[in-house]
């Protein structure tokens, strides 16, 4: 069992940065892909970020954010610039051993959540 919790959401202008972290529960932290996920009001769960053997993103964020982590820290980051409304959204991690890192629903374990909010 793995529980993750996820911190560094917040009110940012538009072209402004944040830092998502997503700390991790249990001993086999580095054995797993760790996945970036957001839903926005009235749409379906997006995938933003995944890392793994590879890291991925979606287009829409490529260049701006940056997903890292620390396995001795247990320790997911997503380090979002150039922030644009349109990121506006609940931001999820996730845990698994997905065989395609950017779908949701092959991800094992999942955060509560921190609220992304850009204004423009």
């Amino acid at each position: 069992q793995v529980q993750l919790v996820e911190s560094g959401g917040g009110l940012v202008q538009a072209g402004g940065s944040l830092r998502l972290s997503c700390a991790a529960s249990g001993r086999t932290f580095s054995s797993y892909a760790m996945g970036w996920f957001r839903q926005a009001p009235g749409k379906e769960r997006e995938f933003v970020a995944a890392s793994g053997g590879q890291t991925y993103y979606a287009n829409s964020v490529k260049g701006r954010f940056t997903i890292s982590r620390d396995n001795a820290k247990n320790t997911v980051y997503l380090q979002m610039n150039s922030l644009e409304p349109d990121d506006t959204a609940v931001y999820y991690c996730a845990a698994g051993s997905p065989r395609i890192p950017t779908i949701h629903s092959q991800y094992d374990y999942w955060g509560q959540g921190t609220q992304v909010t850009v204004s423009s």
